[in-house]
């Protein structure tokens, strides 16, 4: 294990390193590293960090969600509220419906089968967004029309429409009884209690932090701790209560800065250190879940229905953003930030087939096929087209 976690540290360094002297994302370094030394590469990961690579991602995300709560305004959020709602489930019903239409039809499938194919690959990967839009916010990139904060928002929220739906379908193949209202129901009461959850954990740090002294590396080992157990309480009433409890990591953050600009400040600089060492795992250990060997079973009707799917993605954000004071530019710059899939696609790709679904190994290998396609293509998009089209402010 503590080979293999060097092994990542010296090759991914280097790799971004790489990556960012020929002006690419770092992290494609880091994914494509994931791939190479991974089970299904040269298999140099220990068996030990694969087991709990689950874990490990799930905590990286959850220091890279406190940073982006920490870095979004309230007067930014107001600008975007209305627009980033809009983003949050359009993009992804149109990609995920328009996916199931075409895959039924050109994969021979039940609806219910390209259902579950079509919400898997709806969900916009977090991971990849999430650090792209805080380095535009950091260098004051868009932030005039709030555009990294409407796209933080959107995104962080895109993923519990997908799941939930994608839920529905795996709920309707296995005979659960799936009450299919209460399933849309569940979609804002489980956005509501995750936001609920985060504002109280925050109110009590910073009732903590205000009246104790405390270091800040120990206040961001507090907060990180915190946001772990806003999660855990999720996975703990799985089934009985939804609740989005990755907003509600987000959320904390945003309390604490509306609250204390001193100790968000200080919080931020802390995550931006661990965040070296998160990112790292995070991406690495995505790149290992990628087995290119299934990603080519698909074959090329898989990336026709994935580019499709992105096509009817983009016409969602055209609609959400119809209104609004973005010039063109900034409106399909919007779209390629809505691009990338990685997170969700790694995690539950490969649960159809584990469910016994006939096509379950289809799904897995379009799952698969949609990370490599999209997550450098996306993540190289949002970085050209954000330094070229998004003004300073």
């Amino acid at each position: 294990m503590g080979f293999s976690l060097a092994i990542i540290i010296l090759l991914g360094i280097a790799l971004k390193k790489i990556f960012d002297a020929v002006k690419l994302p770092g992290f494609l370094g880091m994914l494509i590293l994931g791939v190479i030394i991974g089970p299904y590469g040269l298999n140099m990961i220990s068996s030990d960090i694969l087991d709990i690579s689950g874990d490990l991602r799930k905590i990286a995300l959850i220091i890279i969600l406190i940073r982006a709560g920490l870095g979004i305004q309230r007067d930014t959020l107001k600008k975007v509220g209305t627009v980033a709602v809009k983003m949050s489930c359009i993009p992804g019903i149109l990609e995920g419906f328009t996916i199931m239409l075409l895959g039924s039809f050109l994969f021979g499938i039940s609806k219910i089968e390209a259902g579950m194919l079509g919400f898997i690959i709806a969900a916009v990967s977090p991971a990849v967004v999430v650090p792209l839009m805080l380095s535009f916010m950091d260098r004051r990139l868009g932030e005039n029309k709030g555009i990294p904060t409407l796209i933080l928002a959107g995104a962080s929220i895109d993923d519990v429409f997908a799941i939930t739906i994608f839920s529905t379908f795996l709920g309707l193949y296995t005979g659960n009884n799936v009450n299919i209202s209460m399933q849309i129901v569940g979609i804002p009461v489980s956005i509501i209690l995750g936001m609920l959850i985060g504002v109280v954990g925050a109110i009590l740090m910073v009732m903590l932090f205000k009246k104790c002294s405390i270091r800040d590396t120990k206040k961001a080992l507090i907060l990180l701790a915190v946001a772990i157990i806003i999660t855990t309480i999720e996975e703990y009433l799985k089934g009985i209560i939804p609740i989005a409890s990755l907003l509600g990591v987000m959320v904390v953050g945003f309390y604490i800065r509306e609250k204390s600009n001193k100790i968000a400040d200080a919080l931020s600089q802390k995550f931006n250190k661990i965040w070296v060492f998160a990112e790292l795992l995070l991406f690495v250990l995505v790149g290992a879940q990628v087995n290119i060997h299934v990603a080519f079973h698909s074959g090329f009707l898989g990336m026709i229905v994935i580019l499709i799917g992105l096509l009817a993605r983009c016409v969602g954000v055209l609609i959400s953003t119809l209104g609004t004071d973005l010039d063109w530019k900034e409106r399909i710059f919007c779209m390629i930030a809505y691009v990338p899939k990685a997170t969700v696609q790694a995690a539950i790709g490969a649960v159809p087939l584990e469910a016994g679904v006939p096509s379950g190994e289809l799904i897995l290998a379009i799952a698969v096929l949609a990370i490599i396609i999209t997550a450098p293509l996306g993540a190289i998009g949002i970085k050209v087209s954000g330094e070229k089209w998004l003004s300073h402010s």
